[in-house]
């Protein structure tokens, strides 16, 4: 077979939010997650400098705020965000749920659901790494 499919929502999420698909897919060079955040929901601060690899968040569904380096980018629907490897992120969810596809290249090695230890649900993001 010359390719590989998977349904997100098959995969445990992350996190409460982030379903990784890198893993699933066997993608070798890009990492993709689809993040379906609850009202409210936030990833922990971060930047990916030690792996060297950029994101796109495309939104989907709803309205977000993404902050990259301490500045707030509000975002809607069909909105789409570049990130280089240095610079810090997180996503802040507003009061709907929303829905993003975030892309990675080169892809990272992102924590699956049965690797995480999240026991502290006021810090939904824990496990996410990438």
């Amino acid at each position: 077979m010359s390719y590989t499919r998977v349904n997100y929502t098959d995969i445990e999420p992350v996190s409460g939010a982030m379903h990784t698909l890198r893993d699933p897919l066997d993608s070798k060079e890009v990492g993709v997650t689809i993040a379906r955040c609850e009202p409210e929901w936030r990833n922990r601060l971060h930047d990916h400098a030690d792996s060297d690899h950029e994101e796109i968040y495309i939104l989907m569904e709803g309205r977000a705020t993404v902050i990259v380096d301490d500045e707030p980018v509000e975002m809607e629907s069909g909105d789409a965000i570049r990130i280089p490897p240095a610079s810090t992120r997180q996503i802040r969810n507003g009061e709907t749920e929303s829905a993003f596809v975030l892309v990675s290249a080169p892809a990272s090695r992102c924590i699956t659901a049965a690797e995480t230890t999240d026991d502290d649900d006021s810090w939904a993001a824990d496990g996410f790494v990438g």
